[in-house]
């Protein structure tokens, strides 16, 4: 295609992946599932698993492999991290620190749990030479593979799940988000190392846990207080945020985005990190009112699509495979969200609470399809392999909203606006007995 035949046929493409995205997630709704789990489904109907299989030359037309789906691609990822940059502008450090016990124990057991447990089934299928992992891969590295997809969380997915459920600025849902992604970035250089040894080249473990490790200090200590003094100062005096500010701010995070993913962590922590340590007040407000629209109702399902288009659940098709996929799907359910809802319990924390803890760390969504297929491109897994995990990532994500609202959500009264004067903030009334420390953020309740 040409630069003009390209362009044309991207609009078409988002034309009609919102579409199925807004139909399907309707649908999801209906059933209780959240929007995003709508847009993770439209992914994979949308792919060779059904609309390719009842029209495969519509369905290449489409989506055909190339320059078409690199564009589609990139303005997903966009999307990813403007998003994962709106969360973490809603991520509240006090309301975690005095529960940074709870946060650290519920990271290490879902990590921990899903290492041994992966280890042990990767045990049992590197037996099989060839054909779940590809020659030439040690048993170690088979291992350490297992335990960082069973770890790992669908950090994008729980945090809108989050957002949808108005838990956002709660203390609930932050030490979630804070579990999830610590999780996650330690899957992620598990992932590093398994890359490095894979490929002999140690570097790449090197950059992904030293390259973190430093962002996150920088941008938490000496980024921090440069953004609060030339950014967060300059808006609270001016009153908001101008132009030239905001077109600042996106290029920190476009800059932020490209570090942490040349370090091998991926974008999305980088882009997290700097919402974290971006300044409250004025700032925080203006720009989640300018990119929250549009980067959730347009950008993240381009996303969600393009990780589902690369899934084929038909390749599943013996007895033995289905028992292989049944003891995967144990071995993660049982790593992570059981691990994790113990670790809670441990730590004090109400049983309701832990239940929606275990329930919300036990999904993989799409996180776990980026790892996959990163795995899979690299050669270190076969495609057999990688469906089966694919539908572990399917089935704990479907699992995750109907189990937290059957633990948690039902219990939990949300707030009513009663009353908003002009300049003052809204007059939250609360039904029911909820304790302060759940009671969500002024914002939470006006959304």
């Amino acid at each position: 295609m040409t630069q003009s035949e390209l362009a044309i046929h991207f609009f078409l493409q988002l034309a009609i992946i919102l579409a199925v995205c807004r139909v399907v997630g309707l649908l999801a709704r209906r059933i209780g599932q959240p929007q995003v789990v709508g847009e993770m489904i439209a992914g994979v109907l949308l792919g060779p698993s059904l609309f390719g299989l009842l029209a495969p030359h519509w369905q290449q037309e489409l989506f055909p492999k190339g320059p078409a789906m690199t564009i589609l691609y990139a303005a997903s990822q966009v999307g990813l991290v403007l998003y994962m940059f709106l969360i973490g502008l809603d991520f509240d450090t006090n309301l975690i620190r005095h529960r940074v016990p709870s946060a650290i124990s519920i990271s290490v057991a879902g990590v921990t749990m899903p290492l041994v447990l992966g280890s042990l089934v990767a045990l049992l299928l590197i037996k099989d030479e060839g054909r779940f992992f590809a020659g030439g891969v040690k048993t170690w590295q088979a291992m350490l593979f297992m335990g960082a997809a069973i770890a790992i969380t669908a950090f994008p997915m729980l945090a809108r799940i989050i957002f949808e459920r108005r838990l956002s600025g709660t203390s609930l849902g932050t030490l979630a988000l804070a579990a999830g992604a610590t999780d996650d970035a330690i899957s992620w250089c598990l992932f590093a190392v398994v890359m490095a040894v894979f490929k002999h080249d140690p570097m790449i473990a090197v950059l992904a846990i030293g390259g973190g490790l430093v962002y996150v200090l920088t941008v938490l200590t000496v980024g921090r207080r440069l953004l609060h003094r030339f950014i967060g100062d300059r808006a609270e005096r001016q009153g908001g945020v101008s132009s030239p500010m905001f077109a600042v701010i996106l290029m920190l995070l476009m800059c932020a985005a490209w570090f942490t993913d040349f370090v091998g962590i991926y974008a999305i922590f980088g882009a997290f990190v700097l919402g974290v340590a971006m300044p409250r007040g004025v700032v925080a407000t203006e720009v989640r009112r300018s990119l929250e629209p549009l980067v959730t109702n347009f950008l993240l399902p381009l996303f969600f699509v393009f990780s589902g288009l690369n899934t084929q659940i038909g390749l599943v098709n013996s007895v033995g495979l289905l028992a292989i996929g049944l003891l995967i799907l144990a071995a993660s359910v049982l790593g992570k969200g059981v691990a994790c809802y113990f670790a809670a319990r441990l730590n004090k924390e109400p049983q309701r609470e832990a239940l929606a803890i275990g329930s919300l760390m036990n999904a993989r969504g799409l996180m776990e399809l980026i790892l996959l297929n990163l795995g899979l491109q690299a050669g270190l897994i076969t495609p057999t392999l990688f469906t089966l995990l694919v539908m572990m990532a399917i089935i704990t994500t479907l699992m995750a909203t109907p189990l937290f609202q059957q633990f948690y959500g039902r219990f939990r009264k949300l707030p009513k606006v009663t009353s908003v004067n002009a300049g003052a903030a809204p007059n939250v009334v609360v039904n029911g007995n909820v304790p302060a420390d759940l009671a969500p953020a002024t914002r939470g309740a006006e959304r």
